[in-house]
């Protein structure tokens, strides 16, 4: 395989232009329409870039977790997780951060770029309560490009295909690929019992 090492070598071989569609549809702030999308979603992407480079973090919550405050700006909780704060480190170093959100059942995704803070503001952490439990900080995204990404990934992944789905005894569990990683110091069995009752206790 010959290796693309200059722009120019990259655009010889995707010579043709954009289509008007793919080109118009990204602007700077988000139309009625795009914060449909973003009500509507209850699972987003997170990517994120510090010091000890790139992060993409899952984000999931209830239906329109993500709340626009105003046509530039969105706001999204940070919910209990391993308490890595991986992406949160990287934003407090470099907050530039990009979004891309899916829904359940439609081939549209959409994508946010922009610029985040982190912010502990008691009004709108409490805004965004949940089963008596508050976020510990909410991520801020000032909205720099946005814009749909056509069906043709979800399409051709069948993703919302449940003839496609994956059986469940397929897939690894985590506690089987932490016993392997950690040499046999988590125990499978143990984490995937406890792992149920663990995440409904601490899902908020």
């Amino acid at each position: 395989m010959e290796q693309i090492n200059t722009i120019t070598e990259l655009e010889a071989i995707y010579h043709q232009q954009p289509v008007l569609a793919s080109m118009a549809k990204e602007i700077h702030y988000l139309i009625p329409q795009y914060q449909k999308l973003i009500e509507l979603s209850p699972f987003v992407a997170l990517a994120t870039i510090g010091p000890g480079g790139l992060d993409c973090s899952p984000r999931g919550d209830n239906q329109g977790f993500v709340r626009v405050l105003d046509p530039k700006t969105l706001a999204m909780p940070d919910r209990r997780g391993n308490n890595r704060i991986d992406s949160l480190r990287n934003i407090v170093a470099n907050p530039r951060v990009a979004l891309l959100f899916f829904i359940p059942g439609s081939g549209t995704t959409f994508r946010v770029n922009g610029r985040a803070h982190l912010t502990t503001n008691v009004e709108l952490c409490k805004s965004f309560e949940v089963e008596g439990n508050l976020p510990r900080s909410v991520i801020v995204i000032k909205v720099e490009a946005a814009y749909t990404q056509c069906a043709r990934a979800i399409l051709r992944a069948g993703l919302w295909d449940s003839s496609k789905h994956v059986e469940k005894s397929e897939v690894p569990t985590i506690g089987e690929m932490l016993e392997a990683v950690t040499q046999g110091k988590i125990n499978a069995e143990e984490y995937n019992i406890n792992w149920p009752v663990r995440a409904k206790t601490s899902m908020w």
